[in-house]
């Protein structure tokens, strides 16, 4: 009689986790990589935003207002906006992407003065 217990089939066992965890390592690194790729964006919505506040410094327009039309551009909300001695300071936000089930909003600041 032969035994029912043989080794047949467990290389494709073997085989399914091994692409299983190979997915979950791409996703993982994926998700990692549009984090990155986001905050990158706020970073330069900041920048640029923070540039444009305070060049409306001294003039007849409102920095806050200003700053808010570029990140506005550039797909980025205004959290915080400070004008303090010709220095313009600035939070703005990004969507990011979304991670099990919820977006996150990556978050940079920036300054700028005359």
């Amino acid at each position: 009689m032969r035994s029912m217990l043989t080794d047949r089939g467990s290389a494709t066992i073997f085989a399914v986790i091994g692409l299983a965890l190979v997915l979950f390592a791409g996703s993982a690194v994926a998700a990692i990589c549009g984090l990155v790729v986001a905050h990158r964006h706020a970073q330069s919505a900041a920048d640029l935003a923070a540039i444009a506040g305070a060049e409306a410094v001294g003039t007849s327009r409102d920095p806050c207002a200003a700053a808010g039309s570029v990140a506005a551009w550039n797909a980025a909300t205004v959290e915080a906006c400070e004008v303090t001695a010709g220095v313009v300071t600035l939070t703005v936000t990004v969507p990011g992407p979304a991670l099990i089930g919820s977006v996150i909003r990556p978050r940079a600041v920036a300054r700028a003065g005359r």
